[in-house]
């Protein structure tokens, strides 16, 4: 890699981190070029050059959330044992709620609102993706390996209770009187939600050593 390539690739990073942070505290409305420009330490012409727009800033912040959180399941083969993928998912999926709560609230509001800015997203690549991985948990269940379950269902079942500790993070602290919620917390959770979940597809979850 060249050394103005690095960075360029250096500039949109930063752009991208200061964006994800205006836009999780104040929403697109409230977000401006300006502010995210003086956040990343760049003059405002620089995030233009890149983005031309704050609309397109945006959906870039939310495209990359939602690869982020696709990444985890995108290698997944017929081949592969679901209890080791599902653990693993379910996880993860977890620690990045854990650790990048921000990151599940900006993606939740954009569909709460009506997914304005994200439709497309979600039809020509988030559909795609659903499909090809709802196609491995049916070979999955063809083979043997798990019992028959609703495959999206239980995606969107993953989905949800994992991302239900970054989208509602305020309410879970002041229901069990934390500050924040710590290693131990995200072992205790993610054994609970894996049991539950991988119970319900017939496998049994594999013995965790917690290393993720």
């Amino acid at each position: 890699m060249s050394k103005r390539q690095a960075n360029r690739e250096e500039v949109f990073s930063r752009i991208l981190e200061a964006a994800e942070i205006e836009f999780g505290l104040k929403g697109f409305g409230g977000a401006s070029l300006q502010h995210i420009a003086e956040r990343a330490g760049l003059p405002k012409p620089n995030i233009v050059y890149y983005f031309h727009s704050k609309a397109n800033l945006y959906k870039q912040v939310l495209n990359n959330i939602a690869d982020s959180w696709n990444d985890l399941f995108d290698k997944a083969t017929a081949m592969d044992d679901p209890a080791i993928v599902l653990d693993r998912f379910i996880r993860i999926k977890l620690r990045q709620s854990f650790e990048s709560g921000r990151s599940s609230r900006i993606f939740a509001q954009e569909v709460i609102q009506g997914a304005h800015y994200i439709g497309d997203y979600l039809k020509e690549d988030l559909r795609p993706w659903l499909r090809s991985r709802v196609g491995v948990i049916e070979q999955w269940i063809e083979t043997g390996k798990m019992r028959k379950v609703d495959p999206v269902a239980l995606i969107f079942m993953i989905w949800s209770t994992t991302q239900h500790y970054a989208d509602f993070e305020a309410q879970i602290l002041a229901l069990t009187g934390k500050e924040q919620l710590d290693e131990a917390d995200l072992v205790r959770v993610g054994d609970t939600l894996s049991e539950i979940i991988l119970r319900g597809c017939g496998l049994t979850p594999p013995v965790s050593t917690h290393p993720l």
